[in-house]
Formats: structure tokens, C-alpha cells, sequence
């Protein structure tokens, strides 16, 4: 569909970087609200570029990926997935978004029109060049630092900055934008290292590019001349059911502790143990700094992949102390965290699990000894 859009786009493309646009011509950020599925969560963020005069109104798009591409999950994983910008008419972009009831908010910058045309030829150059392709990273480049580079480019210096609060972090930013999705949020969390933990000083979402432009001034003025909300859409509804939420995860960690059953228990370890030998691997895999230095390792300790194998003996004990030290050094990191409560249910099974354990050990101890 992409390519099929281009290549009517072509020619227009073609004589418009021979001909200057009008002095009517303007370019506008187009910012678009959240929606109900995962990939929409944070919304999305694009550029406009109109000229009546030259029945020009193109929307250059920044959130491409091809779902067909060889391993494509493995290479989203290891953080080198291709995103890439492609265009189309605005009317065939607004469509989307009217169809779904997703907000779109365009804000038109007071830019002369070298600057306009300027902006104009890159974007189109940028359609069949290597530049068309960028690595998408999750925070440090996106749809939206992808369009606020090209602006800030035009305007010969970095003008556009975070101006929402710096002094809480990613995760803090991002954990309200889960609270439809409770095993995304669940998932989020694990996956997600100690980068996400830092002050959230760099601006990577669309709703934070539309009020950095609301605010900033370029030439004595300010860079936004006007605003318009081209679909209101709909509010979100909050999603209240007990099967997606943190409820269903304490009763079946309930039932997994209370079972106190060798199967259960050991079944148990081995899930959690695979789970943080996937955190350790893939945090040396990726390219993704958000999911390095991950301490959920302490938690879901790869070592408890031995526990159902040793039955007994010093180098069982020492397993289960190993994972009751673990377990006190996460407490400690998860202190201040915004996820607390969203991991103390595992922390309660885990603590609760081990020290059975120790009492069992113990206890064969001392039947052994009688």
C-alpha cells in the first residue's frame, strides 16, 4: 500500500522539488491521540505540508515498519528494526484516525517560506534516499524525535526542548499509559532495565512535542501561528475486569504457594528461571538501552533453574540463600519504584516459597539426624 501511495505521489513530488511552493504554502505538526490498541498507546506524531495554489497537501509519516520483513521479531528485540517515513494525502491520513475517533490536533508554524521549502525538499529527498530508514529505538528515536530533528534542522539550531516535567522518570512517565492493559503494563515493567528509571529529560512523545511547541518562540515570535483540532475523538474508557488485572495474578501465585506440591513449586522455578535467563541474555543482546542493567533478574534469579534438580544437600541450601539474599537486594532497588505494588505479589510468593523450602530442609535435617 506504501509503495503503491508513492508512486502516485511521484510525480507531484518530482515537479514540486522543481518548482518553489507559493507564499501560501505551510507546514503544520500533526499530533494524534492514543487508542485502543497496544501500538497505539502513545499516539503518534507526523508532518504536513500544504500549498493550495500548487494543490499540494502531502503528510510525511515517520511510524513505517513492514511486518514482513525477515525475523521480524528478532530483530525488533535486538533493537535493529527498520522504521521508515513515507507519504501520503492528508485526507487519506485523516480518514484513519476519523475512523477510529483518535485525536488529531495540527499545529501550523509561523515559518517564511524559504524555510518551507527548504523543510519541503528534504522531506521529499529523504522519500528515496537512505534516508528514508532509521533504527527505531523506544525512547531515543521515534516518530516523534524523528519529526522534531527534521524541524529543529530548519531552523539552524535545537530550538525544540522538553518543556514537560524532567524530575520523574521514564517508567513514572510511561506507567499511566498502561492502566487499559494490565499484562502489557506487567510485562513493560519486567522487561524494562534501569534506563527507565533515569530523570525523563529527553522529549519522545507526541503530546510532549505538541506543548514544546506551544511554548517555544522562534524570531520574536512564537513558532505555533495557529491551531486546529481536526478530530476531537473519544475519551478511553477505563477497562475494569478482574481477568486484567493484578487480582487474577495474586490468586494463582496464591495457589501456586499454598499447593506447597514439589510440581507446582518446582514447575514454578523453572518459569521464573528461564524468565530472568531471558532477561540476562537479552540484555546483552539488545540494542535497546531501556532493557539493559535490568534488576528484575534479582527477582526471576536464573539460578532457581537448578533448584528442581538438586534435592538436597549444601549446594541446595546455598541455592535458597543465594535467593533470599537476591530477593532483599530487589526489595532495596524496588523501594522508590512506581511498580512496587505491581511486583510485590511475586516478591510475597517468592519469600514465601523460599522459606517453606528452608523449612523443609531444615526439618529433614532433623529427621536425618534422629
Amino acid at each position: 500500500m506504501v509503495k503503491k501511495l508513492l508512486f502516485f505521489l511521484f510525480p507531484i513530488l518530482c515537479w514540486s522539488q522543481m518548482t518553489p511552493l507559493s507564499e501560501q504554502a505551510k507546514v503544520s505538526i500533526l499530533t494524534c491521540g492514543r487508542g485502543d490498541e497496544l501500538y497505539t498507546t502513545f499516539g503518534h506524531t507526523a508532518i504536513r505540508v500544504q500549498d493550495t495554489i500548487n494543490h499540494l497537501d502531502i503528510v510525511y509519516n515517520y511510524g513505517m515498519f513492514d511486518f514482513s520483513t525477515p525475523n521480524f521479531y528478532a530483530k525488533f528485540v535486538k533493537g535493529d528494526l527498520q522504521y521508515f517515513v513515507a507519504a501520503c494525502s492528508f485526507p487519506d491520513f485523516l480518514m484513519e484516525y476519523q475512523m477510529t475517533e483518535r485525536e488529531v490536533i495540527e499545529q501550523t508554524l509561523a515559518l517564511p517560506q524559504p524555510k518551507v521549502q527548504e523543510l519541503f525538499e528534504t522531506l521529499n529527498a529523504s522519500l528515496y534516499s537512505e534516508d528514508r530508514y532509521y533504527t527505531y529505538k523506544f525512547i531515543d528515536r521515534n516518530c516523534t524525535t524523528m519529526v522534531y530533528e527534521k524541524i529543529n534542522a530548519i531552523l539552524g539550531k535545537p530550538l525544540l526542548k522538553k518543556v514537560d516535567d524532567t524530575s520523574i522518570s521514564y517508567r513514572q512517565l510511561l506507567y499511566p499509559y498502561f492502566d487499559n492493559h494490565f499484562y502489557f503494563k506487567l510485562g513493560i515493567n519486567i522487561i524494562f532495565g534501569a534506563k527507565t528509571d533515569a530523570k525523563a529529560e529527553k522529549m519522545f512523545l507526541p503530546i510532549e512535542l505538541l506543548h514544546s511547541l506551544n511554548q517555544n518562540q522562534w524570531q520574536g515570535k512564537s513558532l505555533v501561528s495557529a491551531q486546529k483540532t481536526w478530530v476531537k475523538g473519544q475519551p478511553l474508557p477505563m477497562v475494569s475486569s478482574f481477568f486484567n488485572s493484578i487480582w487474577l495474578v495474586v490468586v494463582v501465585l496464591l495457589l501456586i504457594a499454598l499447593s506447597r506440591k514439589s510440581f507446582v513449586y518446582n514447575t514454578y522455578w523453572i518459569v521464573s528461571g528461564l524468565l530472568g535467563t531471558f532477561l540476562c541474555i537479552v540484555g546483552l543482546y539488545s540494542q535497546h538501552e531501556e532493557v539493559l542493567w535490568n534488576y528484575n533478574a534479582l527477582l526471576f534469579n536464573p539460578l532457581f533453574l537448578l533448584l528442581p534438580f538438586i534435592k538436597k544437600g549444601a549446594l541446595r541450601s546455598k541455592l535458597i540463600i543465594a535467593g533470599l539474599v537476591s530477593l532483599l537486594l530487589y526489595g532495596a532497588f524496588m523501594f522508590n519504584k512506581p511498580h512496587l505494588l505491581l511486583m510485590l505479589p511475586f516478591i510475597g510468593t517468592h519469600l514465601f516459597m523460599l522459606r517453606y523450602m528452608i523449612r523443609n530442609e531444615r526439618n529433614q535435617l532433623l529427621s536425618s539426624v534422629e
